[in-house]
C-alpha cells in the first residue's frame, strides 16, 4: 500500500452507508461523522462525485439524516427496504455501488469506497488492474475484511480517529 495522493488527483467517493452505520454503532456505540469522512478522503484533491447509498424505511425516519448528507455535497442513492413474504427484509446496495465506481472510473484517478465489505475485492481488483485507477477503502478495521484491505491502494482505519464518530447512540431509538 504505497500509494501517492496529490492534489490534481480526480476523486469519486461511494458510501456504503449500512456498513459504515452498523460497524460504528455495534463497535462504538457512535454515528459516524460523515463530514469528516468525506474530508478525509478527498484529502485536499478534486472531487469529482460523493455518492452515499441508502436504504429508506417505510417510516421515512432518516429523511433528515438524508438532507444532512446532501447538505454536505453527497449525492444520495435511495433505494427502499425490500421486504419479503415472511417478514425477511433486505436493502443491499452492492452491485449499484460498483456499477456506478465502474462508470464513472474513466473519469477519475482515484477511488475511494467507504466500506469494509469484501464483496468489493472483485471491484477493487476491476479497477486498479483494468482501469489503472488508485483504489483506497475507509473502513472500521475490526469489520473490514481482511482480504479487501489487502487489495486496495491506501486503507484508512476510521475506528482509530475518534473526529470520524459523533457521540453515543440512543439505544431507544437506534440512532
Amino acid at each position: 500500500m504505497s500509494a501517492i495522493k496529490h492534489k490534481e488527483q480526480r476523486v469519486g467517493v461511494f458510501i456504503d452507508v449500512q456498513n459504515l452505520y452498523h460497524s460504528a454503532k455495534h463497535i462504538h456505540g457512535s454515528r459516524v461523522n460523515f463530514k469528516e469522512v468525506l474530508k478525509s478522503a478527498t484529502d485536499g484533491r478534486k472531487l469529482v462525485r460523493a455518492s452515499a447509498y441508502v436504504i429508506k424505511t417505510e417510516a421515512g425516519e432518516e429523511r433528515s439524516f438524508f438532507e444532512a448528507l446532501t447538505k454536505l455535497g453527497i449525492e444520495m442513492r435511495v433505494k427502499d427496504l425490500q421486504i419479503f413474504p415472511g417478514g425477511m427484509k433486505k436493502g443491499d446496495w452492492d452491485v449499484g455501488m460498483a456499477v456506478d465506481a465502474i462508470r464513472l472510473s474513466s473519469q477519475l484517478d482515484a477511488v475511494v469506497l467507504v466500506t469494509g465489505d469484501g464483496d468489493f475485492v472483485p471491484l477493487v481488483e476491476y479497477l486498479k488492474f483494468n482501469r489503472g485507477v488508485q483504489v483506497e477503502v475507509m473502513a472500521f478495521e475490526r469489520t473490514a475484511s481482511s482480504k479487501l484491505i489487502e487489495a486496495v491502494d491506501i486503507f484508512t482505519n476510521i475506528g482509530q480517529g475518534n473526529q470520524y464518530l459523533l457521540g453515543k447512540i440512543n439505544n431507544k431509538q437506534g440512532r
